[in-house]
């Protein structure tokens, strides 16, 4: 589909892309991942056609279609949700007009949206629009940057079963573990402008690149250890004749030396404690009948629950069911609410919004916002925190207003982890970090004392945080006791539920048509019939044909296999042709026995209809 070949890229002369490989198969589910800046939106843009290569070329099949989604989009304005959306919509398909309501659905807008103009939704549901469109263009390839940021849970488990499904390759960029872990088979690293290529999802990555990296350390350290000794060398004896040969020869090894490069900024292993919370009251929050609405638009009512001392909670839903309104009025920002709110004997709060980052001092650097609050032994390692927060480097003497609204609001998250606080409570704390910064995050709010309140829509993130959990969603506020999966497991058994009892009321509904003439109702019912029987025997004819001919794959490409095992058994046919044809060919073997499996499945389904 794809070929990336030597590819280099730079910005005024500094490279971001060194020499970049690989090649794009069908089915391949990339997750690409990388430290923040390390060029992974960078080589999605160059694929998608959006920027050029400084060298190197990307060949694509010429009728290859790309569905491309990047962070910041320009959208369409003056037309409705509907019209915008059917432009992508094959119009030569009549099941398209379902297709299109069925991914709208999914992505988490109601029918009443369908002809609100677009103007009206905010920038995380005009990004939903724009998604929208790309998965109803039925792209060969999906170039997917972040699309999880503005989803809710619902609804990024709705997008991973159709990636899941859908007949095309796809490269994804996300900090979300759990959804990239579910959608992908393949990882592609960017560490100092290379790339690394693992075939196998994130988590088993994870353990892969630990071993590769500390290999790469012990390589980096014997030869630096190497070059500080070959330099000793070259000035103990640079002006000893008789050493003259020997200290020549020394200088043009090291000038012939590939100097190896490893990333030695890893904070993996770095720990972050809160400081201990002073102890509150029993009940750190208490709602009684909280009521709240904007104008004529209730957002929750009859909201009644209590929070004890040391509970870790989440509130979760849709975008726009009132959980950061919830939030806001227990801050007090919001205060024309009916009910009661009330806070609990000695509760110290520590708050995390967006805004908060526009809280911080401007004019001050990186490191001094942070020492400006720090206390005791962990003055002596405000770089190392910084660094896991992705402030590495000179980063740290940045001025705070030069910072991008993601970065401040990292350092705003920073500051509020080293505040004596008892109840924290964070909108959406994920958002801008990297996986590195959520683990070093999970593990300080997994030993806080305290209690927690997070919205947060990253299921990776709430597990073994949270052990009870609010879901909003029609106006109202539903108490879960347990994890985020259990939460989870009991809305799939609702979806079953509810299912099985449309199903019912469908299957209900001849009865009450049943005054209609016997003799017609006997016509209709055989006609239905045959016509039934005739599609289910079309329909297994169909599904045979396929595992036939996923079968039939299978055995060619096990023979390709075997073909180029005899040839690189030679030394003479190690080539790196040869190798990248026999990975490719495995790949396609792996890929083509998962579709083999699936249409095994559809065909013992299609077998037990009949």
């Amino acid at each position: 589909m794809v070929s990336i070949e030597n590819i280099v890229k730079e910005y005024s002369s500094r490279p971001i892309l060194t020499g970049i490989t690989f090649l794009v198969n069908k089915r391949d589910r990339i997750a690409l991942v990388g430290k923040n800046g390390a060029g992974k939106t960078t080589l999605l843009r160059l694929i998608a056609g959006e920027e050029t290569p400084t060298s190197g070329h990307i060949s694509k099949d010429s009728d290859l279609r790309i569905g491309y989604l990047p962070q910041q989009m320009i959208h369409n304005e003056g037309t409705t949700l509907r019209q915008e959306v059917d432009q992508a919509r094959d119009k030569d398909d009549p099941k398209s007009v379902g297709q299109m309501e069925r991914v709208l659905m999914g992505l988490g807008f109601e029918r009443t949206d369908f002809d609100r103009p677009c103007n009206e939704f905010s920038g995380g549901w005009r990004m939903r629009i724009e998604l929208a469109k790309i998965l109803l263009l039925k792209p060969d390839l999906l170039l997917l940057d972040e699309p999880t940021n503005h989803l809710d849970i619902e609804s990024i488990q709705w997008l991973e079963e159709w990636l899941q499904t859908a007949p095309c390759a796809a490269i994804i960029v996300s900090h979300d573990r759990a959804f990239i872990d579910n959608v992908t088979n393949r990882t592609i690293e960017i560490s100092l402008g290379r790339i690394y290529d693992y075939n196998v999802p994130y988590s088993q990555f994870v353990t892969l690149r630990q071993e590769r990296h500390e290999q790469q350390v012990r390589a980096y350290e014997n030869q630096q250890k190497m070059i500080k000794d070959t330099e000793e060398f070259i000035e103990r004896f640079r002006y000893k004749a008789t050493k003259s040969v020997q200290v020549q020869s020394r200088i043009k090894q090291l000038d012939k030396l590939e100097r190896l490069e490893v990333d030695l900024e890893d904070n993996s292993r770095l720990r972050m404690k809160f400081p201990p919370a002073p102890r509150s009251g029993d009940f750190p929050v208490i709602a009684d009948d909280v009521r709240k609405a904007f104008g004529s638009h209730l957002v929750f009512d009859h909201v009644t629950f209590t929070i004890r001392r040391g509970e870790k909670v989440a509130f979760v839903g849709k975008n726009g069911e009132g959980k950061t309104t919830l939030v806001r009025c227990i801050m007090n920002e919001l205060n024309d609410y009916t009910g009661t709110l009330k806070i609990g004997h000695n509760v110290k709060i520590g708050y995390f919004a967006q805004n908060q980052a526009s809280l911080l001092d401007g004019e001050i650097s990186v490191f001094d916002t942070i020492d400006r609050v720090a206390v005791g032994d962990i003055r002596t390692r405000i770089k190392d925190i910084l660094g896991a927060f992705m402030f590495g480097g000179d980063a740290i003497d940045k001025r705070v207003k030069v910072l991008s609204g993601g970065e401040r609001s990292r350092l705003a998250m920073i500051r509020l982890l080293l505040e004596p606080v008892n109840l924290l409570i964070l909108d959406e704390p994920t958002n801008h970090l990297d996986m590195r910064s959520k683990d070093v995050l999970k593990e300080a709010l997994q030993a806080f004392d305290g209690t927690v309140i997070l919205v947060s829509h990253d299921r990776d993130f709430l597990d073994g945080i949270v052990s009870k959990v609010y879901e909003f969603g029609g106006g109202k506020v539903r108490e879960h006791l347990g994890g985020i999966y259990d939460w989870l497991q009991y809305k799939r058994a609702s979806r079953i539920s509810d299912a099985d009892k449309a199903i019912d009321l469908a299957l209900q509904q001849p009865k009450a048509n049943s005054q209609q003439p016997m003799a017609n109702s006997q016509v209709s019912t055989g006609a239905a019939d045959y016509a039934a029987q005739k599609a289910k025997a079309a329909e297994l004819r169909k599904a045979q044909k396929a595992v036939s001919q996923a079968e039939e794959d299978i055995s060619r490409l096990e023979q390709q296999i075997l073909d180029i095992e005899q040839i690189l058994a030679d030394v003479a046919g190690q080539s790196p042709e040869n190798f990248e044809k026999y990975n490719r060919l495995k790949r396609d073997l792996e890929h083509r026995m998962y579709e083999w499996e699936i249409l095994s499945e559809q065909l013992d389904e299609v077998k037990g209809e009949n």
